[in-house]
């Protein structure tokens, strides 16, 4: 047996949660932009957060280990890297294939593009450039 009849206690006791008042303001804080609504800023990306990100999420991307950062600056959109990855590992090391990456992220340090700008194996050094 069950009890439908409600009570005029038990009808004040069941207040809704969200009035509807509140209800534009949320769905206008939504469509704001995401920047927009953080009240507080976001402190800038120290530089080896930046490397470390940079190296993940290339690492992620590619399915290459990085090795080595063998440039870092900053930039007027972010940052951009060059990053030396093994690419092909060959019997001696010395004879392993390695790749030179530049990995440009924005300023607050994800990934914006990634490109091979050289090959080279391990044991070779770069060509001497302007002379001798």
């Amino acid at each position: 047996m069950t009890n439908t009849k409600n009570t005029s206690g038990s009808q004040s006791s069941q207040e809704p949660q969200n009035s509807d008042d509140s209800q534009p303001e949320k769905e206008a804080e939504e469509s704001r932009p995401r920047r927009e609504r953080d009240a507080t800023p976001r402190p800038r990306p120290r530089p080896m957060e930046i490397l470390r990100e940079a190296r993940a999420q290339l690492a992620e991307l590619t399915g290459l280990e990085p090795e080595s950062v063998s440039s870092f600056e900053q930039t007027e959109d972010g940052w951009s890297l060059e990053v030396e990855v093994l690419e092909l590992e060959r019997v001696p090391d010395t004879m392993s294939l390695m790749a030179g990456y530049q990995v440009d992220l924005d300023a607050e340090g994800q990934l914006t593009g990634y490109r091979r700008i050289r090959r080279y194996e391990r044991g070779r050094a770069d060509a001497r450039r302007g002379g001798r």
